[in-house]
């Protein structure tokens, strides 16, 4: 076994022993295996806010759009400091809701607020389908990790399986804290590792940032600008507001606002995460050293290129701590999706079928389902799929759907009435389905429009849409007359 392989075997094991041991003291019935029992600071909420921010999507997407895309890729440093402001205002909103509520889902905010299990599974749906290519992205991801910084002894298929496992077993055992105590293993980790790549390549290949894109600029001429067409500023800016809009609908960073013990955490935490934020920004100078040390990475393979600049440069052991930092990016935000994908199925789906479903079944239920999420999940992995960052758009494209309906629904009674909730949501995910499946772009649908509207990501077409049908179905029919009760409640008629 090289140094690389010890490295990652050794922070393999200590995530797994960290998340098994998080259950110590605890008994997990639905609200402490879900919301931690609502119980957490400041400290643990930021770390698993942070934990789902920093993913194998900003530690090979960033990079790897860096290396292949240039200046478009710094979309991902600007939305997630405005989602962070909104934050400010928006989560001690849904805070006070749940916990008066005590609701323990994303969906369960929906069937109060609008008195409807039916718009709860709809909800439910939603978030899992958007799930599912999520977590792919992070089983994608620590394959490519686990099989690059072990030099391939280990292969991304074993990884995967591997991964997948230690996730299903500390997440049945641990729900939530599990996920918040590897969290904080994986942040220091992968502050230390973005913040020396992201200063050491650079200086040590180039002599300095403004020499590094002084040369990238003289091999491709515009490489570092916004091109004038295809990902242009009006695609820039739509993508921008669609992921900075879709960044809390994620089902998962929705449900860990519940964790909160007060309200206040939220307004800490927006100071502090925009600052968090610019850790991204030395993801991208690895990517952007690598162009000329390792060119050639075409299309999907663009998210190696942490790697094999790391590979190129460093000691085998050096590349393992690389690894290790690259392994708990998947590993922490991929519990996070197990648990609050079988949470919502349990919670959302199954409680409102069911004639009588008691919490304690409810939360049986929800942790076996852990595991069917996490096979099915392997199943897609294996069988291939895009490069990083496609597969995060595709996702966002879909729980940003949820956000009219959530906006109309903050005021103490909805502004709109469950159909029209429902319409917009539907509406848009069929245009988000129509879109993804037939391959068309603004500009194929609109190939006579100018340019800047051709240029518009899909997604805000099909949030334009959801806007539009929820305003029609609204205009004809009323919103609810009185709030709505607690998911699992029957409602008084």
């Amino acid at each position: 076994m090289n140094a690389a392989l010890a490295i990652l075997a050794v922070t393999f094991a200590v995530a797994v022993a960290l998340g098994l041991a998080a259950r110590r003291g605890h008994v997990m019935n639905l609200e402490q295996w879900s919301v931690g029992g609502r119980a957490f600071g400041t400290v643990f909420v930021f770390l698993l806010m942070a934990g789902e921010i920093y993913t194998t999507f900003t530690f090979l997407g960033g990079s790897g759009w860096a290396y292949g895309k240039g200046g478009p890729a710094l979309y991902i440093l600007c939305y997630g400091a405005i989602a962070y402001s909104w934050s400010y205002f928006l989560l001690p909103i849904i805070w006070r809701y749940a916990r008066e509520k005590k609701l323990v889902s994303q969906a369960d905010f929906f069937v109060a607020k609008y008195d409807s299990n039916a718009l709860g599974v709809l909800v439910a749906l939603v978030s899992v389908a958007a799930l599912v290519p999520y977590l792919v992205l992070q089983l994608k991801g620590l394959g490519i990790i686990v099989s690059e910084a072990s030099y391939g002894r280990v292969p991304s298929t074993a990884a995967v399986w591997a991964g997948a496992g230690a996730l299903t077993l500390y997440v049945i055992v641990s729900g939530v804290r599990g996920s918040a105590w590897t969290a904080a293993l994986k942040d220091v980790m992968i502050l230390g590792v973005a913040l020396v790549l992201g200063i050491y390549l650079p200086f040590h290949y180039y002599g300095g940032y403004g020499a590094m894109f002084e040369a990238i600029d003289r091999a491709k001429p515009g490489f570092l600008t916004l091109p004038a067409s295809g990902m242009s500023p009006s695609w820039f800016i739509s993508t921008v507001l669609l992921t900075a809009t879709g960044f809390y609908m994620w089902p998962q960073f929705f449900a860990g606002a519940y964790t909160a013990k007060r309200e206040d955490v939220f307004r800490k935490n927006a100071v502090i995460l925009p600052l968090y934020q610019l850790v991204i920004l030395f993801v991208f100078f690895v990517g952007f050293a690598a162009i000329l040390q390792v060119p050639g990475l075409e299309g999907a393979d663009g998210d190696l290129s942490l790697f094999r600049i790391a590979e190129q440069t460093f000691s085998p052991a050096t590349v393992g701590v690389i690894g290790a930092a690259g392994l708990l990016t998947a590993l922490v935000p991929g519990s996070m999706i197990l648990l609050t994908g079988a949470t919502i199925l349990a919670q959302n789906v199954y409680r409102p079928m069911a004639s009588v479903a008691s919490d304690r079944g409810v939360t049986l239920l929800a942790r076996s389902l852990v595991g069917v999420i996490a096979l099915a999940s392997v199943w897609l992995t294996l069988r291939g799929g895009e490069a990083i960052v496609p597969l995060l758009l595709m996702g966002y494209n879909m729980v940003t759907q949820l956000f009219p309906a959530l906006f109309f629904s903050l005021p103490e009674r909805p502004m709109v009435s469950t159909a029209a909730a429902a319409a917009g949501i539907l509406a848009g995910e069929a245009t988000v389905a129509y879109l993804s499946l037939s391959g068309a772009s603004v500009a194929t649908l609109l190939p006579w429009a100018p340019q800047v509207v051709k240029d518009l990501n899909v997604g805000i077409v099909a949030l334009i849409v959801n806007f539009a049908v929820l305003g029609v179905v609204g205009a004809i029919t009323r919103a609810p007359r009185a709030p709505a009760l607690a998911p699992g409640q029957s409602p008084e008629r």
